[in-house]
């Protein structure tokens, strides 16, 4: 059993500012593994260590997600090797893009039985690449995982569903997208660290897609509204309140 599991090495949201004019700078932002996709990892681990699988890691970003600190903070993370795209042409890329890329990683690797993904990117948070990765390469797509056991052809899993948990059999290639709640990531020690020096990553040369029929247009926060900052006096509670419900009304609140 070969399994893949996708990671994105992205600026962390929490070191970005907004200008006022609404866009984002990413300069003082650092590069990581997201906790979603740390959870898919272990996930992957924890699967590939019970099923005797094979567990690659597979990514695609600009350069510096082939630098010698992403690789590693990959690989200590139970990876037996890496699949990559570095391409400058990756730097802001839509899922879209990222997924039809991932796609071909895939094929590249070959006899791939499963591909893990976090439940979303940190920086973009879109959601939408392990379904237009499934699609590309017309395998099925579960969200919400909570839980896999089993091995090739024959997988047990769990997903979160509005009011209770799904269980379903799946006999075939997938991709499943882990929820983040599925599992407690371990934090690599210095051995692990040490190991992943010696883990080796394939750099593949796959084309980027040069459109998309979706791109984005421009990226700003919320319109921020004035506050009306009205006080009522509160002297007289029958007063107050049929005040208040008046002003709500009046701005069709109620």
């Amino acid at each position: 059993m070969k399994i893949a599991v996708a990671y994105k090495w992205a600026p962390n949201p929490q070191d970005a500012s907004v200008s006022q004019e609404g866009t984002v700078d990413w300069g003082r932002a650092k590069a990581a593994i997201s906790e979603y996709d740390q959870v898919a990892l272990e996930v992957g681990r924890r699967l590939a260590d019970s099923a005797g699988a094979e567990l690659v890691g597979i990514s695609a970003g600009p350069a510096d997600a082939g630098s010698s600190m992403a690789r590693k903070a990959a690989l200590s993370r139970g990876l037996d090797r890496l699949a990559i795209v570095t391409d400058e042409a990756l730097a802001g890329a839509t899922a879209g893009r990222t997924a039809r890329v991932l796609a071909e990683v895939v094929d590249q690797v070959g006899d791939v039985d499963l591909v893990l993904t976090g439940d979303s990117s940190v920086d973009l948070g879109a959601q939408l690449v392990p379904s237009v990765l499934g699609a590309v390469l017309g395998w099925p797509v579960l969200s919400n995982v909570t839980a896999i056991t089993g091995s090739a052809g024959d997988l047990t899993v769990e997903r979160s569903r509005e009011g209770g948990t799904q269980t379903l059999r799946v006999t075939g290639p997938a991709v499943l997208a882990v929820a983040p709640d599925a599992a407690m990531p371990s934090v690599p020690g210095m051995k692990d660290i040490l190991a992943a020096g010696k883990k080796p990553t394939d750099v593949l040369d796959v084309p980027v897609p040069d459109a998309e029929p979706v791109s984005v247009v421009a990226t700003a926060p919320p319109e921020m509204k004035a506050r009306k900052r009205q006080i009522i006096d509160g002297s007289d509670p029958a007063a107050a309140a049929a005040e208040l419900v008046a002003a709500l009304r009046a701005d069709n609140l109620v």
